[in-house]
């Protein structure tokens, strides 16, 4: 049986990795800032990561949520105390996609309605409702199509008001990620994400903030939508939730009431995950990363504006795009052959930065020497 043709594949097998440090089978090393579209979230095979898993191993690994988890609620309450939303409750799933799906599914629930608002270059997953508001319609099969959902201009607040003026009543949610990642690193301003909690409020609609990506600290902030001053009704998480272990969830505001079969999940919430989550945080914590994303961020940022062939770069903390003219879009690609650092890329010509929390100004400047070379002989 052959492998079904999914992405288009980097002749490099990583084999062992540590920290920002990734090495090939041939024992050459490579500095990672991407992480696996942000999932290194503590760096790679981190020493508190590897012994929580394996020690949740040996005694047991999954069964199913039918039975008390106690590490469950551990896991709920510290994510409580380091996100500063410990009135809200957890819903553990596998994946953001998976966690998109509930958050729209929950709103329905809630409200009895149907229309979602998403927004221009939005990505919010693949499964069929997550895909159905995400702006890529080379993704979204037939089956996948629907009229419930509707695509506004991003951060265009005039769009904004005047939808709901004349459809509020039929909205059931608005689904807004705080930086877009596969959309270029786009910041949701803050009167924009101030704009929708008012409208969700004044049209009982339900804001998500979609934190996938951009969420669990990467910011400086632990939902990346914090820095507006402004609480969302659910927020989605995944990717460095578990810092390669698949793992994700929803944090529910205390004014949605659970039901029994309302939401479920075989696998979510499952032993070894919820050890893998549970040390991700715990390591946030103590190491101090969401100042640490902040500051090493900061010094990226400043330094990136002052390349003068660089178009433009966006972000916070650790969630950076370098935007390229379009005759330097090989710039990404020569990085990894030449000066072997991973990094993203949001298409045509903007290079995504998705390092570890826990990077320093050392790791940083490593990244910035490369580029200066790169820029200087392209």
């Amino acid at each position: 049986m052959d492998l079904f043709n999914v992405y288009p594949i980097n002749p490099i097998n990583i084999v062992k990795a540590k920290g920002s440090a990734v090495w090939d089978e041939a024992g050459v090393e490579y500095l990672d800032l991407y992480g696996g579209h942000a999932v290194i979230s503590i760096g790679h095979t981190h020493p508190h990561y590897v012994e929580s898993l394996t020690s949740q191993l040996s005694k047991i690994g999954f069964y199913s949520n039918s039975v008390e988890i106690p590490i469950q609620k551990r896991l709920a309450s510290l994510l409580g105390e380091v996100s500063k939303k410990d009135d809200y409750a957890l819903f553990l799933c596998n994946s953001g996609a998976e966690a998109n799906e509930n958050a729209l599914k929950l709103a329905s629930f809630y409200n009895k309605r149907k229309k979602v608002i998403a927004f221009d270059k939005a990505f919010h997953g693949r499964t069929s409702l997550a895909v159905a508001a995400t702006d890529n319609p080379s993704i979204v099969a037939p089956v996948n199509e629907t009229d419930n959902v509707v695509f506004l201009p991003f951060n265009d607040e005039e769009a904004l008001s005047a939808y709901f003026a004349a459809h509020g009543d039929a909205v059931s949610s608005v689904i807004i990620e705080g930086i877009q990642g596969v959309g270029g690193i786009r910041e949701a301003s803050i009167p924009f994400l101030k704009l929708i909690r008012t409208l969700c409020d004044q049209y009982n609609a339900v804001f998500i903030a979609d934190s996938v990506q951009c969420g669990y600290g990467r910011t400086g902030d632990f939902y990346s939508h914090d820095y507006a001053g402004v609480s969302a009704d659910i927020y989605t998480m995944a990717k460095g939730m578990g810092n390669g272990f698949p793992i994700g969830g929803i944090a529910i505001a205390p004014k949605f009431v659970a039901t029994y079969g309302m939401l479920g999940t075989t696998f979510g919430g499952n032993h070894l995950a919820c050890a893998a989550a549970l040390s991700v945080l715990e390591v946030i914590k103590s190491e101090n990363l969401l100042v640490n994303a902040r500051a090493v961020g900061d010094y990226l940022l400043e330094e990136l504006r002052g390349f003068d062939k660089v178009t433009e770069v966006r972000g916070r903390g650790l969630m950076i795009g370098v935007e390229l003219p379009v005759e330097l879009a090989s710039v990404k690609k020569d990085l990894l052959i030449k000066n072997r650092i991973f990094t993203g890329e949001a298409k045509p010509n903007v290079i995504r930065i998705l390092p570890a929390l826990n990077i320093n100004k050392d790791i940083a400047d490593r990244f910035l020497e490369a580029l200066d070379e790169r820029l200087k002989n392209a």
